[in-house]
């Protein structure tokens, strides 16, 4: 938690502030015993009435102050906390932002969405406390101790027994809560997870009726986080009676020795009375100060949780002495190139891949599924590093390359059309922010969007739901095509982007690219044949390696696995997917 700190000094004021202003409250409390004993022994035991209106204005007026202390800390400690929780998931959000693929892949979406609400709220939750409740019980019972000291020393044999049993008690709950609040952030994440994938994937559990599976599913992980919570909350919970217990005993205790000294005369009235309010001052404090600890238990998980995202390390960085692209001509060169998303060589996806796309031309790609189709074209724009063997554009690595500068050149239509809530204007812009609305129409027109656009009520400014909830496949990949299209990147890549397109529109769309987008390397990952046929190259995948490269009319003559691709699809209609 202290590595966090940081994120507090730019409100160092109001956290200053906040601990000054409970002083300021803290002082006031300790001071209304003594004007409490000052009431009963000098103006009722003394039958002096203007005593004892002098006395009770005195603590009216300490009590007010006292409120103002306490109002102004809750003020600022609000303000430091609040800013302090923004700026936290802010800089969390940025890291998670210049993670690779590698690192998300370690580091799924459930369990970042956890840290970066659940776990900042919790972290946010103990600062204020700490600028509250750390300075308020602390100071309470050192005063209330040395004040306590200051009445009667007789006494503290009373104190010298409940104070260690207090102590001894919170290292127990302390030890034993730790571990079970870290292992409830954990469960916190499955349910997190499971809900996410329930609603991500709600329409196929409607399809096929599925809702009684999930709900059994959803029910086992909450049924664990609910578990392990219930046994976390019954430690915390035995904190109030027990501390309660001690409290009530302690006090029962200080009225019957104290009461013994009233007798002899050592100790008057007001003295025991104010020395009751000490004791009970005291040992509330330490109350609240068992309910904190456990609050620095859910922290302190909850900041280590915080702290393994800022230590994940991005695997794609950008090099010390990175070249920037101002033109690219768009000359691809795969050499050697193997990749795999795990860590033994049996887990390759790709394997000793080579290829020469030049400037201009166009690369068709087919496979079957998990071929190494996405993987390979996700080494382009750097979504991953190779393991082995050297990717270039126009002669240079990538890997050499300003990673803005790469990614600025290459427009890429992933498998899935990724869509943003927002209008589908704004989602076309998504890559270049700037561009006027006549360039966004010329974009749709080119993937074939404008037309269901103008249809839509409000067009182009008509909004999308959250993953483009209301529009059908097709028209998601149409506005994904037109923006990648908007940037007029030297480097395009499909990824089996119009799979929710109908043949048509599909052929429509390949005209367009071949006429307006003629100078632009292009790489076509299909499951149809007929959407590659006039490709530059096509190359076929199996099992990660590259079986074949050519024209359509080289691997018609050369090629087996191609000649066989082609007799599926032609005895299917020409419809049948690879």
């Amino acid at each position: 938690m202290w590595r966090l700190r940081t994120y507090l000094k730019p409100y160092w004021l109001p956290a200053l502030l906040a601990p000054l202003f409970m002083v300021l409250e803290v002082c006031m409390d300790l001071m209304q015993p003594l004007l409490l004993q000052r009431i009963v022994d000098d103006g009722i035991a003394a039958g002096d009435a203007g005593e004892i209106r002098r006395t009770g204005l005195l603590m009216l007026t300490v009590a007010i102050v006292g409120v103002i202390g306490g109002v102004g800390c809750t003020i600022y400690s609000s303000i430091a906390s609040q800013h302090f929780g923004r700026d936290l998931r802010e800089s969390l959000f940025v890291k998670v932002q210049s993670l690779s693929f590698r690192n998300l892949d370690r580091l799924p979406s459930d369990t970042l969405i956890t840290r970066i609400t659940n776990d900042v709220t919790q972290l946010q939750t103990f600062v204020q406390m700490l600028l509250r409740m750390f300075v308020r019980s602390p100071m309470l019972i050192v005063g209330s101790l040395i004040m306590a000291l200051s009445i009667n020393l007789k006494l503290t044999v009373i104190l010298a027994i409940a104070v260690p049993v207090l102590f001894v008690f919170l290292f127990f709950l302390v030890r034993f809560s730790l571990p079970l609040f870290a292992t409830v952030q954990k469960r916190l994440d499955r349910v997190n997870g499971r809900l996410q994938e329930n609603l991500n994937g709600i329409r196929v559990v409607k399809a096929f009726v599925r809702s009684d599976y999930e709900e059994e599913r959803f029910g086992a992980v909450n049924r664990d986080y609910t578990a392990i919570l219930t046994r976390s909350m019954r430690i915390m919970a035995l904190n109030m009676p027990v501390m309660t217990l001690i409290l009530n005993v302690s006090i029962v205790a200080v009225l019957w020795y104290g009461g013994a000294l009233n007798r002899s005369g050592d100790l008057a009235v007001g003295e025991l009375v104010a020395y009751i309010n000490y004791v009970t001052q005291m040992l509330s404090s330490m109350l609240a100060i068992g309910m904190i600890l456990t609050f620095i238990s859910r922290a302190k998980a909850s900041a280590d949780r915080v702290n393994e995202v800022f230590d994940e390390r991005a695997d794609i960085e950008n090099p010390p002495a990175a070249s920037v692209l101002p033109a690219v001509g768009g000359r691809l060169d795969f050499e050697n190139v193997s990749f795999g998303y795990g860590t033994h060589t049996d887990e390759l996806a790709l394997r000793d891949i080579t290829f020469t796309v030049l400037p201009g031309q166009t690369l068709g790609i087919l496979g079957a599924t998990g071929s190494g189709k996405t993987s390979l074209v996700s080494l382009i724009p750097r979504l991953y590093d190779p393991e082995a063997g050297t990717i270039r554009i126009d002669g240079l690595p990538v890997s050499h390359i300003d990673l803005s500068s790469l990614r600025g050149k290459i427009g890429f239509v992933p498998q899935e059309a990724n869509l943003f809530s927002g209008t589908i204007a704004d989602n076309i812009r998504f890559g270049r922010p700037g561009a006027s609305d006549d360039e966004v129409r010329r974009a749709a027109a080119a993937a074939q969007a404008h037309a269901f656009i103008e249809r839509m009520p409000e067009g182009y400014a008509s909004r999308i739901g959250q993953k483009g909830i209301n529009l059908s496949g097709g028209q998601k990949q149409r506005i994904a095509i037109a923006r990648a299209l908007l940037m007029r990147p030297e480097v395009l890549i499909f990824d089996d982007s119009t799979s929710a397109v109908d043949l048509a529109t599909e052929a429509k769309i390949r005209g367009t690219l071949q006429r307006d987008f003629s100078g632009t390397t292009q790489l076509i990952i299909a499951q149809r044949v007929s959407a590659v046929q006039g490709a530059d190259l096509i190359m076929v995948m199996d099992r990660g390696r590259a079986a074949a490269v050519g024209t359509h009319e080289e691997l018609t003559a050369n090629s087996e696995i191609y000649r066989e691709i082609c007799r599926s699809q032609e005895s299917e209609g020409g419809e049948a997917r690879v």
